[in-house]
C-alpha cells in the first residue's frame, strides 16, 4: 500500500515535470510571437492553452502539498524545540510557512533570532572577532578550528542558544550579556523574552546572491554549520537559486566539512520544499544529514522514507 508520504513524493515529480513544461512552454511562445505568419495562429494558440492547462495542474499540485502538510509532518518533530534565525534577505512568507511546517510537525518554537548585514559585511570581521571573544562565558571555550566569522558567531550562539536533550551549557545570566553584546553591536536582532534556547535551528535564507554579495555566502554556510553542530541538529533553507553561485547553500555542499553538519533545502519557496525543510530537521535529530531541492548538488527532491 502507497502511504501518503510516497503519494506526495510522487506527486514531487509531477510538480517538476509540469514546472519544467510551463517554463519551456513560456520561452517558445516569447520566442515565436514577434514573428508570427497567419499559419502559425492555431500553433501558438494550442501552446498557450497547454499552457494554462499546465499552470492549472501546478497550481493543484501545490494545493495539494498544502492540504497533506498537516497529516505529513503529523509528529515529525515531537518533543523538540526548534530555534529559526534568519538571514538579510530572506523572505518573510518564507519564514511564515517555514514556522507553519514546524508547528504542524509538533515542534515548540523558542523564538526567532535575526542576522544583520553588518555581521555578514567584509569589513565588520574584527569587530565581530571582538565581541565574540569578549562573550565567551567563564570556564567554556569555542572550537579552535573555527577562525572565520560565521564559524564563531555560530559557534558561540550555538553555545548560547541551542542545547542537546535538555541539556543547556550556560546559564541565563551569560545567555543575555552575550546576546545584549551582539545586538548592541549591530549584529543581530531579537525580541526581548521571546528568545529561548533549543535542541534544534533552522537557518532561513533568501535567493541566489547577486555578484556583489562577497563573501555573505560563506559567512552563512559556516554560522550555520558551526550553529547546529552545537545541538541535536539543524538544516539551512533557501529559496529558488540559494544553491546557486555563491548563495549560502551553494557554498554549503561545496564543502563537505560543512555539509556534513547541517542539512540544506533550496526550494522553500514551494510547499513541497516546506515540508522537507520539516522532515530534513526530523532526519538531522537522527544524524541523517541531507541535502534537498531541484538545485545544483541537491541529492534528492525531498526525504525519501
Amino acid at each position: 500500500m502507497i502511504s501518503l508520504r510516497q503519494h506526495a513524493i510522487s506527486l514531487v515529480a509531477v510538480f517538476l515535470a509540469l514546472a519544467v513544461g510551463l517554463v519551456i512552454g513560456s520561452g517558445f511562445l516569447g520566442g515565436s510571437v514577434g514573428s508570427v505568419s497567419g499559419g502559425d495562429d492555431k500553433r501558438i494558440s494550442d501552446l498557450e492553452n497547454d499552457k494554462s492547462r499546465l499552470q492549472n495542474q501546478l497550481n493543484a499540485a501545490n494545493e495539494f502539498d498544502n492540504a497533506v502538510t498537516p497529516r505529513l509532518l503529523k509528529g515529525a518533530l515531537r518533543d523538540r524545540s526548534v530555534l529559526v534565525v534568519t538571514t538579510p534577505g530572506a523572505d518573510d512568507g518564507d519564514v511564515a510557512a517555514v514556522k507553519q511546517a514546524l508547528t504542524s510537525s509538533g515542534a515548540q518554537l523558542t523564538g526567532q533570532l535575526g542576522l544583520t548585514d553588518p555581521l555578514l559585511a567584509d569589513q565588520s570581521s574584527e569587530k565581530v572577532r571582538t565581541i565574540v571573544d569578549q562573550s565567551i562565558p567563564a570556564g567554556q571555550t569555542l572550537r579552535t578550528e573555527l577562525t572565520d566569522t560565521g564559524g564563531r558567531v555560530g559557534d558561540l550562539l550555538g553555545l548560547l542558544l541551542q542545547q542537546k536533550g535538555d541539556n543547556t551549557p550556560v546559564g541565563a545570566g551569560d545567555r543575555t550579556a552575550g546576546l545584549q553584546a551582539l545586538r548592541d553591536g549591530g549584529f543581530v536582532q531579537y525580541n526581548d523574552k521571546a528568545l529561548n534556547p533549543a535542541q534544534t535551528v533552522v537557518v532561513v535564507t533568501g535567493g541566489e546572491y547577486d555578484a556583489n554579495a562577497g563573501a555573505r555566502g560563506q559567512v552563512v554556510a559556516q554560522f550555520s554549520a558551526a550553529f547546529a553542530a552545537r545541538g541535536d541538529g539543524g538544516v539551512l533553507v533557501g529559496r529558488t537559486g540559494s544553491a546557486e553561485g555563491t548563495s549560502p547553500i551553494a557554498v554549503l555542499r561545496s564543502d563537505t566539512g560543512l555539509a556534513s553538519k547541517v542539512a540544506s533545502v533550496d526550494d522553500v519557496d514551494q510547499p513541497t520544499g516546506r515540508i522537507t525543510a520539516a522532515l530534513a530537521l526530523a532526519d538531522a535529530t537522527r544524524r541523517t544529514v541531507g541535502a534537498y531541492g531541484t538545485g545544483t548538488g541537491a541529492k534528492g527532491v525531498t526525504v525519501a522514507n
